[in-house]
């Protein structure tokens, strides 16, 4: 179930939006996949370290962060992953790594891969490994209003080549 005050926040804000259980899974790549949805157009977020300063990044699940992309944005070079240790207790009302791309509710600042910021609607965990939220992107956006960039690249295959490859989001 989506946190209460998730849930009432959507609600008090007029917004249109509907829940989908699901399976228990963790990845957001096996998420869309159980609910139907593809995986460009499944929001994850990850908890990323500026300076030491959490923010969240929502980006596509098929996607990745170009940590180089995020270095000459913010022109730093202490740019890391924030492990689940260290950002649990900042999203008290939802499951360790389920949370919601909503960093406003929890004091984080938040940046959308341009990519995503293009579709029509957004799909994301519901502070639960076994839920998602799905609702219009105008409206995250209204409710957000995120820093939009270019920081993700996406994983793609060719079938002469098996091996891992990566496509930049420009």
């Amino acid at each position: 179930m989506p946190s209460n005050q998730l849930k009432t926040w959507l609600d008090e804000n007029n917004i249109k939006y509907f829940t989908i259980r699901h399976s228990k899974a963790y990845t957001s790549q096996e998420i869309a996949a159980s609910v139907h949805v593809s995986g460009k157009n499944f929001a994850k977020t990850v908890v990323v370290k500026i300076d030491g300063k959490m923010a969240l990044f929502v980006l596509p699940a098929s996607f990745k962060i170009d940590f180089g992309m995020l270095g000459t944005i913010f022109r730093k070079e202490n740019l890391t992953l924030a492990n689940e240790s260290e950002f649990k207790y900042v999203f008290p009302d939802c499951e360790v790594g389920a949370m919601p791309p909503f960093g406003n509710l929890y004091g984080l600042d938040v940046y959308v891969a341009k990519t995503l910021s293009e579709d029509d609607e957004i799909c994301f965990n519901a502070c639960s490994h076994s839920e998602i939220i799905k609702m219009k992107y105008k409206d995250f956006e209204k409710l957000v209003k995120p820093k939009i960039l270019k920081f993700s690249a996406k994983a793609v295959s060719f079938p002469a080549d098996p091996s891992e490859r990566w496509e930049m989001d420009y």
